[in-house]
């Protein structure tokens, strides 16, 4: 499957190295993110491959909410738990949760749609920075602080009519931000359609920390550093 050679997986659980997750983003959800890199001093594995191994390992309901509750690193090895047949929480060996997901609905393991709604949402996801974000400080009239960013990735949830299709793609619906003092909380809307006709829709959710007032130049000089990292491919 898509994800197969981003974690590795024995009888004792499951692995994601620093080079599968970086990888991972850069690769397939064109997210560079200075947290992903490989020799990155708070490194994380990204949320989307966590979301994309679920996807995986167990298919799509029509109706999902996945929910972060830490940082995964690569010293970790993890474990799905099932709770009351609905419910999966992605463990460490101490049974620490760093991510809960509900599920309703019919179920498919369809492997194209499968693929192809990992694919539409990590695309769209791994693109919040600059693309989305930006516009929405702008408008706000608030940044984050460039020597420390803190986005956190909160949730997010999908609610289909019918899972019964060979494949699905994403659209950008909007967007909104919420700001009381140094925090902020982000809302970005999608539609997932397939042939043209819109099938679903979904919400991510994301937290911002220490805003501080907008400045043009300092932004500028964010976007040019990300981009410099990405076209360097570093």
């Amino acid at each position: 499957m898509l994800i197969d050679s981003y974690y590795s997986e024995d009888a004792n659980g499951i692995n994601i190295s620093r080079q599968q997750a970086s990888r991972f983003a850069k690769g397939i959800a064109d997210d560079f993110n200075p947290l992903h890199n490989p020799d990155a001093k708070l490194f994380c594995v990204p949320g989307d491959l966590l979301f994309a191994l679920v996807l995986a390992k167990y298919g799509v309901s029509q109706r999902m909410r996945f929910t972060f509750s830490g940082m995964v690193d690569d010293s970790q090895l993890l474990r799905f738990s099932t709770v009351d047949g609905d419910r999966l929480s992605l463990e460490d060996s101490a049974e620490k949760s760093y991510l809960e997901v509900d599920r309703s609905g019919t179920n498919s393991c369809e492997i194209n749609f499968v693929e192809s709604l990992t694919r539409s949402y990590v695309e769209f996801s791994g693109h919040t920075f600059p693309h989305v974000l930006i516009p929405l400080m702008s408008q706000h009239k608030v940044m984050i602080n460039p020597a420390r960013p803190i986005v956190i990735y909160q949730s997010m949830e999908i609610d289909l009519e019918r899972v019964d299709i060979p494949e699905t793609e994403l659209e950008f619906s909007g967007a909104q931000l919420d700001v009381e003092g140094k925090r902020g909380s982000v809302r970005l809307d999608f539609l997932l359609k397939t042939s043209g006709n819109t099938i679903g829709s979904g919400t991510k959710y994301m937290a911002m920390r220490g805003l501080r007032p907008f400045d043009q130049q300092v932004v500028d000089e964010m976007i040019s550093t990300y981009m410099n990292h990405k076209q360097s491919g570093y």
